[in-house]
């Protein structure tokens, strides 16, 4: 009967465990304007469930248009 009372509870432990951890966002930001290069920023988002880290990662994905030149500018963001 203690097995049982002892493994329950460790199985309710554990299902109430939160798997919050360290999440890496990476982003790639690119131009059309002559002579640009594309850049890769790193993100680190500390202690979170990875649903909120996508969403906060996956949001930032922007695309913007110079008003001189009309150049696009872009950059996309990926959870790894």
């Amino acid at each position: 009967m203690k097995k049982i009372t002892y493994l329950s509870i460790v199985l309710a432990g554990l299902a109430f465990a939160s798997c919050k951890k360290d999440r890496t966002c990476e982003c790639v930001s690119t131009s059309t304007a002559p002579g640009s290069s594309s850049q890769t920023d790193v993100i680190t988002i500390k202690k979170v469930k990875k649903g909120v880290a996508y969403d906060l990662c996956e949001s930032t994905v922007t695309q913007q248009t110079a008003p001189t030149g009309g150049y696009i500018y872009t950059s996309d963001c990926k959870l790894k």
